[in-house]
């Protein structure tokens, strides 16, 4: 029997987007005299970032946030952000697979990130051309995993959860988009992502 999917989602950090050289981040790190799981905490998962992650505050100032707690002189922190990402880059692999399932299939990113995300992501990163539909959390004032943000993902694409894949590196939002009746698919790597795809889509 043919498949009835019609949409795949796709998260960004750690999935579309990588961080393949951690030196920049440990550099910091030690700069700064703080420990690297500390500075990730305070980045990616402090209660700034959360705020940032709703649109509650703006991503400049959970950066300022974020300086403050580590000790960076505000003139620095421009330096400090661009160093802090400078070892992330798109999964070419990966961005290459989603453009050909664009012929088939409608595409969507679906990201949990802050309010200079679109904008980073078209002009640092140019990724954005393989998508149909691109929802981040901040401009929509949701967040992974509440199931307000996938239905909002399924309302703009116009399809069923039984229509959707999803993929996404963190267990809890597979888990919660599963419970809407969404197929997801965990990511552990790009080869793996690909063939659970793959696989998915021929059932």
């Amino acid at each position: 029997m043919p498949s009835d999917i019609k949409a795949i989602i796709w998260d960004m950090g750690g999935v579309l987007l990588q961080s393949v050289d951690n030196h920049p981040r440990k550099t910091l790190a030690q700069r700064y005299a703080i420990d690297l799981r500390d500075l990730y905490e305070l980045v990616f998962d402090s209660p700034s970032a959360r705020l940032a992650s709703v649109g509650k505050i703006t991503e400049d100032e959970h950066w300022e946030n974020v300086g403050s707690a580590v000790g960076v002189n505000p003139q620095d922190l421009g330096d400090f952000q661009r160093q802090f990402w400078s070892g992330d880059r798109v999964d070419q692999v990966l961005y290459n697979f989603i453009q050909d399932l664009r012929t088939r299939y409608l595409t969507a990113l679906l990201s949990n990130a802050w309010s200079g995300t679109r904008k980073a992501l078209v002009e640092y990163y140019d990724c954005l051309d393989v998508f149909d539909q691109v929802v981040i959390s901040a401009e929509v004032g949701l967040a992974k995993p509440d199931p307000a943000i996938y239905l909002e993902m399924l309302r703009r694409l116009n399809v069923k959860p039984h229509q959707a894949v999803f993929v996404d590196d963190l267990l809890e939002n597979i888990e919660a988009a599963n419970r809407l009746g969404i197929h997801g698919i965990r990511f552990e790597h790009t080869e793996q992502a690909i063939t659970d795809v793959e696989k998915r889509l021929e059932d």
